[in-house]
């Protein structure tokens, strides 16, 4: 039975048709696109016994890395909440961050969110938006530099959408980082924990700014400019 769930999840038309499938439960509730999706993911993941460098983690978490997940933290906080996020703002209108308004001077919300966001954004959205989505499109386009190029694409896209709820700024900002973080795995293939600490260390920032309602602070500073 095992062997048989994993062969047939290995499939090259798998992914595609996985994604095509998930977005369908988010007539139920947006965080279902993600489950079953991950379902799958974590599916393939115990017919293969547990190989985590099916999905990219073939290399443990080192100072190096944490260090060099640091530094691109730093660039993409400067890089977004001060450059690229401002001007999306100015065009296309504020990012809907209502779902998160509930931790804003909320200690126990803010500790809580936190724990959630480095289990399910930071590692379960890196296992599957990249580990999964990426490495099989990647693979099923025939495993080449410019397959893993248009993988990036798409899954970025995918990644953008899944993010609607924060508005079409949300959607385009999402989608530019995460198409920066999917390149950045390109070069690292088998060192997806890498990208986790990026997430989780971007999100945390970003939590953190909003409990302390410091988030708007940066982007109003920079409008002003315009």
């Amino acid at each position: 039975m095992k062997t048989k769930i994993y062969n047939y999840l290995t499939k090259p038309y798998i992914v595609v048709l996985t994604m095509l499938i998930a977005p369908i439960f988010g007539f139920i509730d947006r965080n279902f696109v993600f489950f079953f999706g991950l379902g799958v993911a974590f599916l393939i993941l115990w017919g293969s016994n547990f190989e985590w460098s099916k999905f990219g983690i073939g290399k443990k978490i080192t100072k190096k890395t944490v260090v060099k997940s640091l530094i691109i933290t730093l660039a993409f906080f400067i890089g977004f909440n001060i450059i690229i996020d401002p001007i999306l703002q100015h065009y296309f209108g504020d990012f809907d961050l209502s779902s998160l308004e509930d931790i804003k001077g909320n200690l126990v919300g803010y500790i809580v969110i936190m724990i959630v966001m480095w289990i399910f954004a930071a590692f379960g959205e890196e296992f599957l938006f990249r580990g999964y989505y990426m490495r099989a499109l990647a693979e099923l386009f025939g495993n080449s530099n410019k397959s893993w190029f248009l993988s990036a694409i798409i899954t970025s896209i995918y990644f953008g959408i899944s993010h609607a709820y924060q508005g079409t700024v949300g959607m385009i900002s999402v989608f530019l980082w995460s198409l920066i973080i999917s390149l950045i795995f390109n070069k690292n293939r088998n060192n997806l924990l890498l990208l986790v600490l990026i997430h989780g260390f971007s999100d945390t920032i970003g939590l953190t700014l909003l409990y302390l309602n410091k988030d708007s602070l940066i982007s109003e500073w920079i409008q002003q400019l315009f």
